[in-house]
């Protein structure tokens, strides 16, 4: 009779084989940062960068939308006062269903959202990482309408990167839970680890911890931390076009240690973003590749 009531009422846990599975998450949907000019984060996302300006999409708190491809974009939200350390205000991930996302997680004890729809905007939820940083899943859907313009530098957003001050805690999450898999890890020096990145499971798309920073990091230092990356076939070929339009301060396109030739430029807010290669150039420094480099 016990066991009778106990199995109605709900009182055994679930059988392992009852948990709820983790859907697909094949991607990064969209990088929000954070502005404190909207004209100025405009006009250099738009006529710097060439990204159209989205007509649709563009879920709140964010106030302008700029479309890399039919599947990923960079939001702009103003920055509360005082102002945030850190400028990259949200990272999000597709998948294939939102809603087994959000069950999963919660069978799994994790705080989530709400799953929401704003506004011309597809349904998604948000939550903080274990250190806090703010993330989102997002159930996309294509825009089919999509043509990269000419003035377009980039049709791939690749990467988003953030300051990670404890690895095993972040990988328990990314890599355990959310089944992450390792892409590459390297350091300014052989022997070192400053830098891993984790690609999501079902796609190329991939997050980067910036490690070993120091609390004391100011508002310039967190911008080169805190970053994107969009694709290039050519990053000289980009900061060529970059300069043309005006944007002169800039540093110089490098092999970087991971072996790829990349290019970097700042918002005017400071954030960094990253012009990268697709494939290596050369043999990266510390570690091989373990996982398969993107394609266009």
């Amino acid at each position: 009779m016990i066991l009778f009531l106990a199995t109605i009422l709900g009182w055994f846990p679930l059988h392992a084989n009852d948990q709820p599975q983790r859907p697909r998450i094949t991607g990064i949907a969209h990088v929000r940062v954070y502005s404190t000019n909207l004209d100025n984060s405009r006009r250099f996302y738009g006529q710097i960068v060439g990204l159209g300006r989205a007509t649709a999409g563009c879920p709140a708190p964010a106030q302008s939308c700029f479309v890399v491809n039919d599947h990923q974009q960079i939001e702009i939200e103003p920055a509360t006062t005082p102002a945030k350390p850190n400028f990259v205000a949200e990272v999000a991930f597709t998948t294939d269903d939102v809603g087994a996302m959000r069950r999963y997680l919660v069978a799994q004890g994790i705080p989530v959202g709400a799953i929401s729809n704003d506004a011309g905007a597809q349904p998604h939820f948000e939550l903080l990482d274990p250190e806090g940083h703010p993330i989102a899943f997002v159930e996309t859907v294509p825009r089919a309408s999509f043509k990269p313009s000419a003035d377009q530098l980039s049709t791939r957003l690749l990467h988003a990167g953030f300051v990670v001050h404890d690895s095993r805690v972040e990988d328990r999450f990314y890599r355990g839970l959310l089944g992450f898999r390792m892409y590459w890890r390297g350091g300014f020096k052989d022997a070192d680890i400053d830098w891993e990145e984790i690609q999501v499971p079902d796609g190329s798309d991939w997050i980067e911890y910036m490690l070993n920073i120091p609390s004391t990091a100011d508002h310039q230092e967190l911008g080169v931390q805190n970053h994107f990356s969009l694709a290039v076939v050519d990053a000289k070929a980009a900061i060529e076009r970059i300069h043309a339009r005006g944007l002169t301060n800039t540093d110089a396109p490098e092999i970087g240690r991971d072996g790829k030739w990349a290019v970097d430029v700042y918002d005017p807010d400071a954030t960094r973003v990253e012009f990268m290669e697709f494939r290596p150039a050369q043999k990266p420094c510390c570690n091989p590749y373990t996982a398969p480099h993107p394609t266009r």
